[in-house]
């Protein structure tokens, strides 16, 4: 049998690290991102590709505007002018990849 070494380099792994939760602008940051990839904006790091799939990416651009409307009143400035910069930021690059000549859509 195998004796551990006390002096080996301990080895962690990503499902060791604990998740943050209850986080209301790292909630938007984590639906901001799937938009990203949807959008083919930034590579998917499951498939690492990047891919676009309008529709999923258009289904979390609107849920983010419910969002904001059933959120409005109850944040803070600071979550507010988050949620807003997110959802602006998204509509655009919407746009810019709807437009593009090479928009090439996945069905999901």
């Amino acid at each position: 049998m195998a004796e551990e070494d006390d002096d080996a380099p301990e080895t962690r792994r990503a499902s060791d690290m604990p998740l943050p939760g209850g986080d209301f602008r790292m909630f938007i940051l984590k639906l901001n991102f799937q938009a990203l990839i949807a959008l083919g904006v930034v590579e998917n790091p499951v498939t690492q590709r990047r891919e676009r799939n309008l529709p999923h990416a258009r289904m979390v651009i609107d849920d983010l505007r419910m969002l904001r409307e059933k959120t409005k009143g109850n944040l803070s400035p600071e979550e507010e002018a988050h949620l807003s910069k997110a959802l602006s930021d998204l509509q655009f690059q919407f746009v810019r990849v709807a437009e593009s000549p090479d928009s090439e859509e996945t069905e999901s």
